[in-house]
């Protein structure tokens, strides 16, 4: 999980031109061009919160300008997109907040769950989150903000890697050695900070661990200075249906406090399993 994201990295990712993308017909799975160019100018816009000028988001998804601006009109009717002309910059819209907000409602233990992240939150006095996998990616359902001056800015409906997040680990703990393999592979191992885990052996040295104690903990390997520790929810068939952490500073969430934190994260986790008519598989708990 990823907390006070990245503050000490560049927020822009690197401007690449995808390659050949602005002159193939239709897209490789025989989908709808245009609609697959739009929704990547939506995924583009939502990278940032500070948006994009027509330029760099015409450069971002390799498309030319002509072509994004008119896109940006069609969506801009439709409410995807708004237009700041103060900065003359575009930023997702109030109408894609609503379709992505029935994700979430979809996920109905959002409300369920909200409980017991202020329980997390307050035990703890740390961010507390609540995140489900998606496309083998991490997405933030909700969270709770801690009372401290250092908050997490994880954001609602982020996505990380799950093997560069504390729930990430947490999850693939409860897959098989051949199920992670093939995400690595998918994936791959991104090095994120100094101490992101970058080789498969170390991972499944890991997940190991993170089975016999039954919480994971991200060490700075998403952003220096902020850890995360993190349980799995599981559904009715013991089978992972979310997971929840609480984030922060190093400063805070100090070694000593580590091993306190992640029985409690854990207890609470089993807590809302139990809530949600789960199951704690017996071999996931010490």
């Amino acid at each position: 999980m990823q907390v006070a994201m990245r503050k000490n990295v560049i927020r822009r990712k690197a401007i690449e031109p995808k390659s050949s993308a602005e002159h193939e017909a239709e897209p490789r799975d025989g989908g709808v061009q245009s609609v697959d160019r739009a929704l990547s100018i939506i995924e583009t816009l939502a990278e940032d919160d500070e948006g994009y000028r027509l330029s760099d988001l015409a450069i971002r998804t390799g498309l030319s300008t002509s072509t994004v601006h008119r896109l940006l009109a069609t969506l801009e009717s439709r409410r995807f997109v708004q237009f700041d002309r103060s900065e003359s910059k575009w930023h997702v819209g109030a109408r894609a907040f609503t379709v992505g907000a029935t994700f979430a409602r979809r996920r109905n233990f959002s409300a369920q769950a909200v409980p017991y992240l202020r329980k997390l939150r307050d035990l703890t006095r740390e961010t507390a989150n609540l995140a489900v996998v998606d496309d083998e990616f991490i997405i933030v359902l909700t969270r709770m903000d801690s009372r401290e001056i250092m908050r997490s800015l994880t954001k609602v409906g982020g996505r990380a890697a799950m093997v560069a997040s504390g729930v990430g680990k947490a999850v693939l703990a409860t897959y098989s050695n051949d199920d992670v393999s093939a995400i690595i592979h998918h994936h791959g191992m991104p090095r994120l900070t100094e101490k992101s885990i970058v080789r498969p052996s170390d991972l499944f040295k890991e997940l190991e661990k993170i089975r016999r104690q039954g919480y994971a903990i991200d060490d700075e390997e998403a952003c220096m200075g902020l850890r995360c520790i993190a349980a799995v929810v599981y559904n009715d068939c013991a089978e992972p249906l979310a997971a929840i952490s609480v984030s922060g500073m190093t400063s805070r969430l100090t070694d000593d406090r580590l091993p306190e934190i992640g029985k409690t994260v854990r207890e609470v986790a089993a807590e809302l399993t139990v809530a949600l008519g789960g199951v704690v598989p017996a071999a996931k708990v010490d």
